[in-house]
Parts: structure tokens; C-alpha cells; sequence
């Protein structure tokens, strides 16, 4: 799987694969950022990634273009001769509709499907992570039904509650800051995708595999106000 590399800049280079979207693709593209990232003392910089696009930054003074373009066919050789890893297994809870997932309803009557149906479906499929972009920690994610594919609202919400979960098209995501948008929101969850207060600021990472689990509304507060915490590699309640 080949790839083609040009300047971004004069302190950037902008990686591009084929022009798909696609889990192998998308592996490729995070194992030059995982080599990418491991020369961070070397002149390399911020690495950022895309479906099928990678874009990294380096110091001119310590890197030169032209030794930029060494590096990555060195990393590619590496990578290439190398299967993917294997993303994390994550859980996440969702209380769906009513106030916390205002859309669910139209995303139903869309797709002639009951609320249920929506909810099953949504909650029995496999996503994966291809990038964290838009606003911080946003997961962008592939693997939802084509059952229950919705197009964007006409006219974004000026804000949208932090936790919600959404569906645009053939995509679903989740919104860890306040902001607005215009996906069709279809839940919320009480995990918090983005704390700078925590060491690790971000939930997730790109190459994660998520699983949405539904659960009530007790339950939703119970984790929302830590009296309960949980457990997003088993998808378990732990009473506080």
C-alpha cells in the first residue's frame, strides 16, 4: 500500500494514501504515526491524522525536507513488514432518547424503523476510531449500519451538550465539549471524552474499538455524579 508524500509548509509534510476510507487504510496510516512519534526528539513534531491522511511536523532547524522523505521510507519499510496493532476494546454507555438524544425519533421515521430498532441496531454494531478531530477528542467513527444512516440536520444546533451522541450520513460520533453542530443527536452518554484535568486528557485514541452499551437513566446519574464508576474495558457498573 503505497503512499505519496508532499510539503505541507516549510515545517510539514503531508502524507496521503488512497483515496478511500477503509480499516486497512486506516491501520497504515496509524502505524507511521506510532513510527512518526517515536522520533519526537529528533526534530519531529506534532503528528496529525486523517481517514486516510497523515500530516507531520518537524523543526527546519534540525530536519530538512528532503530528510523528512529518508525518514518515511525508512518508516515505511517498517511498517509494511509489520501487521497492524490492534486497537483497545472500549464501552460506552448511552442513555437514548427523550431530552438526551432529541433526534432519535426522526432518525427512526427516516429509516422506517421503531426508536427500538435504532437503539438495537446502533448499540449491536462495531465502530472503529479513524481519527480524533472538529473539537477535542471527537471520534470520528466508521462500522455503523447503513440501516440507520441519517443526513445532518439543515441548520446546526448553536450548542449541543457534551456526551451527546450523533449520527451524520453513514458516521456516528460523540461530542466531548460543548459546541455546536448539526449531527442528529440519538443519545448521551456521562463519560467524559475530553478532561484536562486528567492525566490522560482524551478517553479515546484513534484505532480504538467501541461498543455502545444502553443503559438507564438511574444509571446515568449514578456515573454522572461518580457515585458509580465505569468500567469502559468490561462495560461494569461499580458501585461506589
Amino acid at each position: 500500500m503505497k503512499f505519496i508524500c508532499k510539503p505541507a509548509g516549510d515545517q510539514a509534510v503531508l502524507i496521503e494514501f488512497e483515496n478511500k476510507i477503509d480499516q486497512d487504510t486506516n491501520a497504515r496510516v496509524r502505524q507511521l504515526a506510532q513510527l512518526a512519534e517515536r522520533e519526537s526528539s529528533n526534530g519531529v513534531g506534532e503528528v496529525i491524522l486523517g481517514y486516510r491522511s497523515l500530516l507531520i511536523h518537524y523543526d527546519p532547524v534540525k530536519l530538512s525536507y528532503v530528510e523528512v522523505k529518508k525518514k518515511l521510507q525508512s518508516w515505511e519499510k517498517e511498517a509494511f513488514n509489520t501487521s497492524p496493532s490492534t486497537g483497545r476494546k472500549v464501552h460506552i454507555p448511552v442513555l437514548y432518547g427523550g431530552e438526551w438524544g432529541p433526534d432519535l425519533e426522526d432518525v427512526a421515521k427516516h429509516n422506517g424503523l421503531s426508536p427500538e430498532d435504532v437503539i438495537s441496531i446502533h448499540s449491536g454494531c462495531e465502530y472503529l476510531v479513524y481519527f480524533l478531530g472538529f473539537t477535542p477528542g471527537f471520534p470520528f467513527m466508521g462500522g455503523m449500519s447503513k440501516e440507520i444512516s441519517t443526513p445532518r440536520l439543515p441548520s446546526p444546533r448553536v450548542s449541543i451538550p457534551a456526551g451527546s451522541v450523533g449520527i451524520a450520513n453513514n458516521q456516528t460520533g460523540i461530542y466531548p465539549v460543548p459546541s455546536p453542530g448539526g449531527w442528529r443527536l440519538i443519545g448521551r452518554t456521562p463519560l467524559r471524552l475530553y478532561d484536562p484535568e486528567r492525566e490522560e486528557p482524551f478517553l479515546l485514541e484513534s484505532g480504538d474499538n467501541i461498543f455502545f452499551e444502553s443503559i438507564t437513566y438511574e444509571e446515568f446519574v449514578g456515573i454522572e455524579k461518580n457515585n458509580e464508576t465505569w468500567n469502559i474495558h468490561s462495560s461494569q457498573l461499580i458501585k461506589g
